[in-house]
Order: structure tokens, then C-alpha cells, then sequence
């Protein structure tokens, strides 16, 4: 192995090769596109082309994709090769500057929403040049936007890119409002902890709900689960601990800045964290990250699982998404600094971010929206559908002082203790962490703990993205009338009033009790618990207004969303009744069958022997029933399933798939989980809880 150094970004076209290897004209003016966000001729793209294609060229690679994000939740790519022919039997090797800015894929097998009829099949795929290109398995990979025909956002990219440059301008003018004429760029930066099951290959391949739906549809708990707390932060085992180093090497080659890696709370669960890097980048880098999991995982015989809740009971997967923002001139606007409470800029943009969270808590919930995080929020570490603000016992005192026009003492620094003197002393943070905060401060940024494992955070992020610049629109906009030797003292009185309207987000206690249900309720706040529920506000007038004001989206481009959204979570549902359906007839039931028929055997001969007991009859009864139970929950989902089709409704059908689909996998689950405890391993035709979490 190369060197950390040396290894890290080798497969990358990044500013090292650019530098090396374009003309220094050309160079500028790539870096000048992608710094400032301005337009890309043809000549120069022509330059970086012919620069692109020989370095990739150089390093094995035979093909390019252009590498995009559709509305699946995952990437796309279709590949190209190099060669041209030339007439005379032989090919060269070539790839233009249109080939590099524009790619045709057919649109119209992607999810659009009705934006595009099936028979309308031209889109079209723009290079990003604020996100470098990459080789992977020998080919050249452009990430890329993608587009209908008539110029509609189909995938993640756009929009995200259409929120962080309204975001960019809207912090910039309020900056120099408040006298920062220094910084020309502000970004958000993100860094997402990536949060994983790892199982035995082989036995993933025997549960047919792990391979058609992520997660197990039924399942008897182990005798072990976390309960021993003894798995968290433990000692990587062999097999783990050389999946998590070629891993390592695999993301350091193609530029993500893997960081940490350790055991989570549930057994056989992981994480993996990133070093924080520009919005658009660190999405485009864990979509990555999900798919060299996977890869890598394969080659050492293992299954990587990124569903949310794969196994009942104990902790499921989330990806934190820890957002803040950053100028050009490397100013953390989201870092308090010494003095907070002096500190005018920070508590402008703090201001914004609660503002933002309280006026849109609605569409943070709806970003995370989906049937498989459904499963996981509300508990196990996972915060609840309420989404609220953390903000620590010092910033809440802070904005307590501010409310309520008093002085604030700025608290010492305080010296951790630890009682044992040979320990070495060290500052001791200013606030705890609250793990059941959907939405917490954690010293100078903000961790948004909803996301779901497999979720992009393009669409949590293009949220916070818009809602924040929209509460800074309004504050240059009130600002801006203050005379500018009283604007600091105008912000902090628009600073207290914020406090005062919007502190019924702020909540530091803990978010799984039903006393906090029941406050959040008084508070007004949304308690958005299913996806179909969620949804269904994502077309509210305040919400419309947001994004097209911002340009993020077009009406019909919100529309299409809404629809996917539903459209996706249906057919998830539906996906899961059939599996079900499917493992009680083929699976569960008959191996319940032949244990209740063996059962009954030695009933039948401890009768004939005369040492038969009613706690034998009393097993045989048990079986019995939960045989009939199975079975009638089995038929009652088939009947749910067949009435799918009748709903045309979108809204309407994801309502059902809840309340009728979903609610007969919870009837029929209880009584699959209590027979499959009672049936002998040796029946069974796949593998149980305690077997697929303890193999590894």
C-alpha cells in the first residue's frame, strides 16, 4: 500500500492534476467556475476535456460515465468508451468538451412525477465542475446534473446547487450589512456519519426479506441484543476490522475523507464518518461511500445493510448530517467564539437557523420522510417525529439573558475533573449532547440527527439550505433600514424578538417522553408521525411560496416531488406485504406445520403411555393458534394487497398502504415472531435473529 499521502485522492482529477496538467489559462478559468459559480465556455471545457481524458487514460481507464442522482434514492451512470475509429481498422482515443459538459441518457425510466410522459424520453445530464471527477473500476466518472427536455430539476444536484447559491447570496448580503465587506463566499459545509449493518453474505442470501426489502419483515429476538452495552466502541473483530481498512483505502483513493470508524450500540452495527467538506461535495461523496460500502463488503463475503431498522428491537441506522457555514475568508459563522454574547454575527445566523427550523419544521420532517425511517424514529437513540432545537444549557441561558434584556455573565472556563491525579486536565465543553435532539447544537455546528441511514442528504440539506436564506432575506431586508451606526444594536434587538416568537422549538429535555408529546402539542408544534402524514403538507402555500420565491423549484417541480414521494413510499409498503406474504406460505407456516405435527406425535404417544399433561395439550393448543392466526393474518394482507390497485389517489393510497398494508405486517409479525421462538432452528429454512447478528 502507498502511503496515506500518496494514496489519498490517486484516482481523482483534483486541483493537484488540474494544475499539472492544464494549461494555466485554463486553469483559471475552471477555478474561477468553480469558486464563483461562473459560466464555462466550450473552448475551455475542450481544454479540460482532452487534460481529463489523459490522465484518466494514464490510469487504466477505458470508459467515461456521466455520474447522476435521480429521484431513486441512489446513482446513475451509463458508459461510454474512448475510442473513436478512424477508418482504417484502428480506433483513437478520444472525448470532447461537449461529451464532458453534456450527456442523453433516456429519461423517462426514471421516476418524474408526470413531469415527463413515458413517450417524452430525451434528458440530459450537465457536468458539475465544483465536484471533481473520478475513476472507479476502470472508468472515468463525471458527476453531473440531470434535466428533462424542457429543462425540469429529475435528480438531487440541481436543486441542492440552486439552494446553495441562494444561500450564498443571501448570507453574503447580510454579512456586508453587518459590515463584513471581506467575504465574497459563504458555504455550507457538511460532514455525514454513515451508520451500517455488516452480516454474514451467505445468510442474507437465505432471508428473502433482507434481499427484496433491507430489513426483516419478522423475527424472534435474540437472547442477546444491547442490552449488555458491551458492543459500542468494543474491539473491532477480524472479519470487521479488515472490511473497515480496505474500505478506508478504497475512499481515500477516490478522495472521501473517511475519518472514524467504530462499533455502534446494536451488535454487528458500525460507523463511519467523514471529514466535513462543501454541501454538494459531501453528498456526492457519501452516495459514494453507501456504494463502496456495499462493494467492498461483498469481496469479503459479507452484506452491508443501510436500512434504517433491519432488525426489531435494537438500535436501527441513521445518518447524522452535521450542517454549518463557513466564508471565503474562513470564518465559522455558527462558531460563538469566546464572547457569544458580543458576538453580533452569531447570533444573526443562530437567529436564522431557529427561525428557519420553527417557520419550516414541516419540511425538515419531510426530508427525511420514507417507509423505512418510519420504522426508526421515536426511539433506540434515534430522535422522535417532533422536531425541536437543542441548544445547550449556555446558548439557552444566552438567549434567556437576551429575551429578557439582562446582562449575561459569560460562564468560566471550566476544567474537566476527574478525580485521578495522574489524568491530564482539559477543557470541558460547554454543553452536554442530547441524543434524542432531532436537532441539536454541538458546539459549532448543527447535527440534524433525523436522516435515515440510506437517505441522500441532498434533500435535508437543500431544506436547510433555503429555509435559512429565506430568515436572512428578511433580516437584510429589516436591517437595511437601521442607519449604520445603529445596525448592531438594531440586530440584537431583532435577535431578541426572534427568541421571544420562535423559542417554542427550543427544547433540551428528552424527546421519548409522553410529556414532551403532550408540551410539544401545547406548543404547536408539527408531530409528524408517518410518511403519508408528512407528505401531505409538503404542497402547504408557505411551502410553495419558499421554494419558487428562491427559485429551488417550480410549482410542477414540487408537484412531481410529492408525488414521488408517495409514489415511493406505496411501493415500498407494497413490496414489503408481498414479501411477507410470500415467507409465511413458503417459509413460517410450514415449518410451523411440521412442528405442530411432530408436536402432536409425542402428544399422541405420551397419551398411549399414560404420561400426557396439559401442559402438552396446552403447547398444542399455542401452536394451533398461532397457525390460525398467521394464516388469517396472511389472507387478510393478500385481500389489503388486491385493493391497492383501486386507489387512484396517490395521497389516498399511501394512506391505505399505512393504516391497511402496513397495519396487517404489525398484526402478522406478533404472532410470526412468538411461533418462530417455538419452532426448532432445524425447521426453519432461514436464519434467525441470533445467528445473523453473532456470525460475523
Amino acid at each position: 500500500m502507498k502511503n496515506i499521502p500518496e494514496l489519498y485522492g490517486s484516482l481523482v482529477f483534483n486541483d493537484r492534476v488540474m494544475r499539472a496538467k492544464l494549461p494555466k489559462d485554463v486553469y483559471r478559468a475552471l477555478q474561477k467556475t468553480i469558486q464563483n459559480g461562473s459560466h464555462l465556455e466550450l473552448d475551455i471545457a475542450n481544454a479540460v476535456a482532452v487534460a481529463m481524458k489523459e490522465w484518466a487514460v494514464e490510469n487504466g481507464a477505458t470508459h467515461f460515465t456521466h455520474w447522476f442522482q435521480p429521484m431513486t434514492g441512489i446513482t446513475a451512470e451509463k458508459h461510454d468508451s474512448f475510442i473513436s475509429p478512424v477508418g482504417t481498422g484502428e480506433v483513437i482515443m478520444e472525448f470532447s468538451g461537449k461529451e464532458l459538459v453534456k450527456g442523453e441518457p433516456d429519461a423517462s425510466s426514471f421516476p418524474s412525477g408526470g413531469l415527463r410522459a413515458t413517450f417524452e424520453a430525451r434528458g440530459y445530464t450537465s457536468w458539475d465542475p465544483t465536484s471533481p471527477a473520478f475513476i472507479k473500476d476502470g472508468t472515468l466518472y463525471i458527476p453531473t446534473a440531470f434535466c428533462s427536455y424542457t429543462g425540469e430539476a429529475l435528480d438531487k444536484k440541481t436543486p441542492l446547487l440552486r439552494s446553495m447559491e441562494t444561500l450564498n447570496r443571501e448570507a453574503v448580503g447580510l454579512l456586508h450589512l453587518m459590515g463584513h465587506g471581506e467575504v465574497h463566499r459563504v458555504s455550507a459545509t457538511v460532514g455525514p456519519e454513515q451508520e451500517y449493518f455488516l452480516i454474514d453474505k451467505e445468510l442474507y442470501r437465505q432471508r428473502r426479506d433482507l434481499v427484496f426489502c433491507g430489513r426483516t419483515l419478522f423475527g424472534a429476538p435474540a437472547p442477546k441484543g444491547q442490552e449488555m452495552e458491551d458492543h459500542y466502541f468494543g474491539v473491532l473483530r477480524p472479519r470487521v476490522s479488515a472490511y473497515m481498512h480496505e474500505l478506508d483505502e478504497e475512499l481515500w483513493k477516490l478522495g472521501v475523507p473517511a475519518k472514524t470508524k467504530h462499533n455502534e450500540v446494536a451488535p454487528a452495527q458500525h460507523e463511519l464518518a467523514t471529514v466535513y467538506d462543501t454541501v454538494n461535495i459531501a453528498v456526492d461523496h457519501n452516495q459514494l461511500t453507501m456504494e463502496i460500502m456495499k462493494k467492498v463488503a461483498d469481496k469479503h463475503g459479507l452484506a452491508c445493510l443501510i436500512h434504517e431498522n433491519p432488525f426489531e428491537g435494537i438500535n436501527g441506522s441513521g445518518k447524522h448530517d452535521n450542517w454549518s457555514l463557513i466564508t471565503d475568508t474562513g470564518l465559522n459563522l455558527l462558531n460563538p467564539g469566546h464572547a457569544p454574547a458580543e458576538n453580533t454575527t452569531f447570533l444573526l445566523f443562530l437567529a436564522a437557523v431557529i427561525k428557519a427550523v420553527d417557520e419550516y419544521a414541516d419540511l425538515m420532517r419531510i426530508s427525511v420522510a420514507s417507509a423505512s425511517n418510519d420504522h426508526r424514529l421515536g426511539a433506540n437513540e434515534a430522535p422522535p417525529a417532533i422536531v425541536s432545537i437543542f441548544l445547550g444549557d449556555e446558548l439557552t441561558a444566552l438567549l434567556k439573558s437576551i429575551e429578557l434584556g439582562r446582562e449575561f455573565a459569560e460562564p468560566e472556563e471550566i476544567q474537566m475533573e476527574t478525580g485521578a491525579k495522574v489524568l491530564p486536565h482539559f477543557k470541558k465543553d460547554n454543553t452536554d449532547r442530547n441524543r434524542t435532539s432531532p436537532f441539536a447544537f454541538t458546539g459549532n455546528k448543527f447535527e440534524f440527527r433525523m436522516p435515515g441511514s440510506s437517505l441522500s442528504v441532498a434533500g435535508p440539506n437543500l431544506v436547510l439550505n433555503t429555509a435559512v436564506a429565506e430568515e436572512l432575506r428578511q433580516f437584510s431586508q429589516e436591517l437595511s433600514a437601521a442607519p449604520e451606526e445603529s445596525r448592531d444594536k438594531a440586530a440584537k434587538e431583532l435577535v431578541r424578538r426572534i427568541v421571544k416568537e420562535h423559542k417554542r422549538i427550543l427544547f433540551n429535555g428528552n424527546g421519548y417522553t409522553d410529556e414532551w408529546v403532550a408540551e410539544a402539542e401545547r406548543r404547536g408544534l408539527w408531530n409528524l408521525k408517518s410518511t403519508p402524514e408528512a407528505v401531505s403538507h409538503f404542497l402547504d402555500e408557505k411551502n410553495i411560496k419558499l421554494f419558487t420565491d428562491h427559485h429551488i423549484f417550480s410549482p410542477e417541480e414540487m408537484r412531481a416531488r410529492h408525488d414521488i414521494l408517495l409514489e415511493n413510499y406505496s411501493k415500498a409498503i407494497q413490496l414489503e406485504g408481498r414479501t411477507m406474504a410470500e415467507m409465511m406460505h413458503k417459509d413460517l407456516l410450514p415449518a410451523l406445520l411440521t412442528h405442530t405435527a411432530d408436536t402432536a406425535r409425542a402428544v399422541r404417544e405420551k397419551e398411549s403411555l399414560g404420561l400426557s399433561t396439559a401442559c402438552d395439550r396446552k403447547l398444542l393448543k399455542t401452536l394451533a393458534d398461532l397457525y390460525e392466526s398467521i394464516t388469517a393474518g396472511a389472507e387478510k394482507l393478500s385481500a389489503a394487497l388486491a385493493e391497492c390497485p383501486s386507489h387512484e389517489d396517490l395521497q389516498q393510497l399511501a394512506d391505505f398502504c399505512h393504516d391497511s398494508v402496513l397495519g396487517c405486517l404489525e398484526e402478522i409479525r406478533v404472532s410470526a415472531d412468538q411461533a418462530e421462538a417455538l419452532i426448532p432452528d432445524r425447521l426453519l429454512p432461514y436464519p434467525t435473529y441470533d445467528i445473523l447478528l453473532f456470525s460475523v
